[in-house]
């Protein structure tokens, strides 16, 4: 039960705070919330940025050198590769940070302001100097702001302190930019945002250059060894050159060229574009990454911990039955509409047998902080605003008959309150009688109502209750205990109000599970992902429901550890539970680090203030976009839109679906550069003196890794990809059969170019124009053989891309600038259906290896 108020305190008048109109002429002369980003660079620096590569630096020394000894047509081609090159890496970062600024607006906070009277929730960018801002527990604060009213307020100002401990605020004092609300409630007027905020001013001094991902700096770091290998190869192939006396500055051109070709340059900026696209196709499916390196992390995921309510369940809880020492009642209706009845055994209840459940749901309104929306827009639905546990009591307590809430807060206004909070597990409110006593109303969880510090009753009350609340527990509802007394005179916090009280009743709240529940769990397990329920629920609400949905077998008196017994025996081996009930922030992050210590890569999902700790320290934690406090929503690496934890399951598949298309293109780019080196290598020993013209291979380079690359990195996910274990985190990204794959292809497409070549010099075709073919054919073979959905319609560009790079293929063979920059001759219908051999069985080896080795990239 998280107390998120939006109202006023009650007692005080409610200010109206700004018009909508006042509103948006401020924004005008304002401008928006937002903290002044970081500044795109420029084309310029982009393009010096891809120019400083050192691939690309040798490139441009190539050049100088071909125009150095008058080899025009190939510095014309190595100037083609550069600018092309350039252009794509620039187009790939330029839609990369498009796409994150898209989700860093998505995922940016709200903020509750009242405006012509009413409460509203706002694009925290929306809020302007003047508004009023309305704070509840788990809120960031959206603007740097005067507090007018304050309310057991404690702020947690680490983001702009560093102070860990949260601090105490009154009516009065200011609440900067970035802070938290950790208890309590208030009312505060906005009065700097943006840069002028204290947060603003201290984000403007920072760097808003990205650290690259780990995996980009795994991959960065073996392109260097790939680049030193290839680059000692290329020495290799420049002194046997010598050694048959070819050319020098022909051979150090075509070393330098081969040098280039050979290692995918291209892939940080492909590997940027895959996670950035990764990350907009969860947002269109609910998932919203705040973190672009969370994209790979998911498809590690091998433990999911999840809470219960409105994750596992509806989220929308209907009062069902109340309990009073004097008599029980059902509750009829469904949703927050304030329509039904209180029955007993099916009839109708005396005003005798109304009055006590009266008492009981009058007290639990009072001590409420939510709120009801009566249907809008013609939608006929009632909505909560605030807590669904505490709009369901009100929607109860006004099918009682008992007052409509505004009514109660003018008539007991409220004068103090003892929040709700994860450690006291019940919440206090004061309130002003007519009469001058002051009236104390209680609720909260069984075992911390039910108990003789707190309700002064006989113990055989309390012993009924307790087994009433048990019996209603272990029926999959949720429990409220009420408690409430008069006082004559209290001037005292209301904390120490919470003795000696009346135990007006129990209230049993139904919030069944989701239907998608069981099927979303077994769909984790299928994937090798172990599911985890950690909730605050009673145990046997926790195990009633985990059985239904089947995450425990029934009848299993181990299934279930709360969070007592957990302090009580701290050995207790956190990874062989499956599920956790009444537990407490701390006990939740001991679960997270009991399965990372034990190597599991760990999503966490919660909504309230007391997950925030556990969201951040899970690999990936996941927070409730809908119903979430902002505290969980910031720190999260990925938000669901929509609630549901099969979004969840989505986002893994899309995770495993970007690291599936990288590895793919991987195996593509270098198992095509090494099949460029060893035709350069072993085509002299075959009587092929000079294989390849440094302008050819950059051609291949050109057409393989530019289009037909970059295309792969859309590939749709496998269809076993939800039906394998998790990767491990620490798996080399060339492990679990990709190099040896790799190699394979690499002699494959070298044997079946350099047969095709032979081929045509026994037919006396230009055997150098068909192994050009050859070659560059085979590699596109290999592009489309590798597809883990052969024949899918999901990813058109890449057989579009195939196309265009065999058509601008044969355009090098029969378009007479490209013969003359290129040296290349037309090779006829033979020359042609060699080639086409050589890319076929390119294409079935590709396939073929799709089956001999178990895990698929």
């Amino acid at each position: 039960m998280t107390s998120r108020a939006i109202d006023q305190p009650v007692g005080s008048p409610a200010p109206a705070g700004l018009t909508q109109a006042e509103a948006e002429h401020r924004l005008a002369r304002y401008g928006r919330n937002e903290v002044a980003p970081a500044q795109p660079r420029s084309l310029h620096r982009r393009v010096l940025a891809q120019l400083r590569d050192p691939l690309i630096m040798v490139l441009l020394g190539a050049a100088l050198l071909t125009i150095a000894i008058g080899d025009h047509p190939d510095a014309v081609v190595i100037a083609l590769v550069v600018v092309f090159n350039t252009t794509v890496g620039v187009s790939q970062e330029v839609r990369a940070d498009r796409a994150v600024a898209a989700l860093s607006a998505l995922s940016a906070p709200h903020a509750r302001v009242r405006r012509d009277g009413e409460a509203h929730e706002v694009a925290a960018a929306l809020v302007v100097p003047g508004d009023s801002l309305l704070l509840g527990e788990g809120d960031i604060v959206a603007a740097d702001a005067d507090l007018t009213e304050a309310s057991a307020l404690l702020m947690d100002e680490s983001m702009l302190t560093g102070e860990s401990e949260p601090v105490a605020k009154a009516a009065g004092d200011t609440v900067g930019a970035g802070t938290v609300v950790v208890r309590g409630r208030g009312v505060a007027t906005a009065t700097a945002t943006g840069s002028s905020s204290a947060l603003g001013r201290i984000a403007a001094l920072l760097d808003g250059e990205h650290e690259p991902t780990p995996l980009q700096r795994r991959l960065a770091s073996l392109g260097r060894v790939l680049a030193a290998s290839t680059v000692a190869l290329c020495v290799l192939f420049f002194a046997l050159g010598l050694v048959r006396g070819l050319d020098v500055s022909t051979m150090a051109v075509t070393a330098i060229s081969l040098a280039v070709a050979a290692v995918p340059e291209s892939l940080p900026a492909v590997v940027t574009l895959a996670l950035a696209l990764g990350a907009r196709r969860m947002a269109a499916r609910g998932a919203l990454i705040r973190r672009l390196p969370a994209v790979e992390t998911l498809g590690s995921v091998s433990v999911l911990a999840t809470d219960k309510t409105g994750t596992l369940t509806e989220g929308r809880m209907v009062v069902q039955h109340v309990w009073t020492p004097s008599g029980v009642a059902d509750v009829s209706g469904s949703g927050y509409e304030p329509d039904g009845t209180l029955t007993r055994a099916a009839h109708p209840l005396a005003p005798e047998q109304l009055r006590p459940l009266q008492e009981l749901l009058t007290t639990a309104a009072l001590c409420n902080d939510a709120s009801l929306k009566p249907p809008q827009g013609g939608s006929g639905v009632w909505t909560a605003v605030g807590d669904p546990m505490e709009a369901a009591l009100l929607a109860a307590a006004a099918k009682a008959g008992c007052p409509d809430p505004a009514e109660l807060h003018r008539a007991c206004p409220r004068i103090g309150e003892a929040p709700f909070d994860s450690l006291r597990k019940r919440m206090t409110t004061l309130h002003h009688l007519p009469d001058g006593n002051v009236l104390v109303c209680l609720k909260g969880a069984p075992e911390a109502v039910l108990a003789p510090t707190v309700l002064a009753e006989p113990p055989e009350v309390l012993g009924q209750a307790r087994q009433r609340a048990a019996e209603l527990a272990a029926h999959g509802f949720r429990v409220l205990a009420v408690a409430g007394t008069e006082r004559l005179q209290w001037s005292r916090p209301a904390a120490e109000a919470e003795h000696g009280l009346s135990l007006l009743g129990l209230i049993a709240i139904s919030d069944p599970p989701k239907a998608a529940a069981a099927a979303t769990l077994a769909a984790c397990r299928a994937a090798g992902i172990t599911p985890v329920m950690i909730t605050g629920d009673h145990p046997a609400t926790a195990r009633a429901i985990a059985v239904r949905i089947g995450l425990i077998e029934d009848g299993r008196a181990d299934a279930v550890v709360t969070g007592p017994e957990l302090a009580a025996a701290p050995d207790t081996d956190l990874t062989a539970v499956r599920v956790f009930a009444r537990t407490d922030p701390q006990q939740k992050l001991d679960i997270v680090h009991a399965w990372r210590a034990r190597g599991a890569v760990t999503a966490m999902t919660g909504d309230g203030v007391n997950d925030g700790p556990a969201l951040r320290q899970a690999d990936i934690g996941v927070a409730m976009g809908a119903r979430g406090t902002e505290v969980a929503r910031q720190a999260a690496d990925l938000v669901l839109t929509d609630d549901e934890l099969s979004t969840v399951v989505t986002a893994v598949e899309e995770g495993r679906r970007v690291y599936d298309d990288i590895r793919r293109f991987l195996v593509y780019a270098m198992a095509g550069g090494a099949a460029e080196i060893l035709v350069m290598l072993a085509g002299p020993l075959l009587g092929l003196a000079l294989p390849l013209r440094a302008g050819q291979i950059l051609w291949i380079n050109l057409l393989t890794h530019g289009l037909t690359g970059v295309a792969m990195g859309a590939e749709p996910a496998a269809p076993t990809a939800m039906r394998r274990p998790p990767r491990p985190p620490g798996q080399h990204i060339l492990a679990a059969g990709v190099w040896q794959r790799l190699l394979v292809l690499a002699a494959a497409v070298t044997a079946f170019s350099l047969t095709a070549a032979i081929g045509a010099r026994g037919m006396g075709l230009p055997w150098q124009s068909v192994l050009f073919l050859s070659l560059l054919g085979a590699q596109l073979g290999v592009s489309l053989g590798l597809r883990s959905r052969l024949l899918t319609t999901q990813n058109p560009f890449l057989p579009a891309a195939v196309a265009a790079s065999a058509l601008l293929a044969m355009a090098a063979l029969y378009v007479p600038a490209l013969q003359s920059l290129l040296d290349t001759r037309p090779v006829g219908w033979p020359g042609a259906a060699l080639a086409t051999a050589a890319a076929l069985a390119a294409f079935v080896t590709a396939r073929l290896l799709r089956s001999a080795f178990h895990r698929k990239a």
